[in-house]
C-alpha cells in the first residue's frame, strides 16, 4: 500500500468520526442556523432518490438513513405535517406510496445547500480553482467507486 493510499485512508476515517459527531451541525449552531433536524437529513435522502430516479418508499428512506422503520415513519410523518414533503401514488405501482419534496421542502434544502457550500467554500477559501475543481472531480469519482464496491 501507498502511502498515499494510506493518507486516503486516515481523511477518510476523519471525516467519518465528523459526521458521526455532526460538525456541520456544530458550526450550524454556532452561526445561529438552529440545532441538527433529522427531518431535514431526511429530505436530503429524498433529493438524492430523486436525483436518481428511484422511488423514496418510507422503507427504502429508513434503510438509507440507517434507521428502523418505525422511526423512518415518524420522520415522514413530521415532514408532511411540516409540509416539507408529500405523499404521492407510485406511478409504476399504485399500491405503493412515495414520498415527494414540496417547494416548502425544495426551499429547506436550498437553503441548506447554499450553507454547507459556504462552510465548504471557507474551508477551500485558499486553495486555487484548479485545486477546487480536481478535487472535486477526485472526491466525486473516489465516492461512486467506493459505492459500486458494495
Amino acid at each position: 500500500m501507498t502511502d498515499a493510499v494510506a493518507e486516503v485512508e486516515r481523511a477518510m476515517i476523519a471525516i467519518r468520526r465528523s459526521q458521526q459527531r455532526r460538525s456541520l451541525s456544530g458550526i450550524a449552531r454556532t452561526r445561529g442556523r438552529g440545532a441538527h433536524d433529522p427531518v431535514i437529513e431526511l429530505l436530503d435522502v429524498v433529493e438524492e432518490f430523486s436525483e436518481r430516479g428511484e422511488s423514496g418508499t418510507v422503507t427504502a428512506l429508513g434503510t438509507a438513513l440507517g434507521v428502523d422503520q418505525p422511526r423512518a415513519s415518524r420522520l415522514v410523518a413530521r415532514a408532511v405535517e411540516r409540509g416539507l414533503l408529500r405523499r404521492e401514488a407510485d406511478q409504476r405501482d399504485g399500491r405503493r406510496t412515495v414520498l415527494v419534496l414540496t417547494g416548502d421542502g425544495r426551499a429547506e434544502l436550498d437553503e441548506l445547500h447554499q450553507f454547507r457550500r459556504g462552510v465548504f467554500a471557507e474551508v477551500m477559501a485558499d486553495w486555487s480553482e484548479e485545486d477546487r475543481v480536481v478535487f472535486g472531480r477526485l472526491l466525486t469519482t473516489f465516492v461512486r467507486r467506493f459505492g459500486e464496491l458494495g
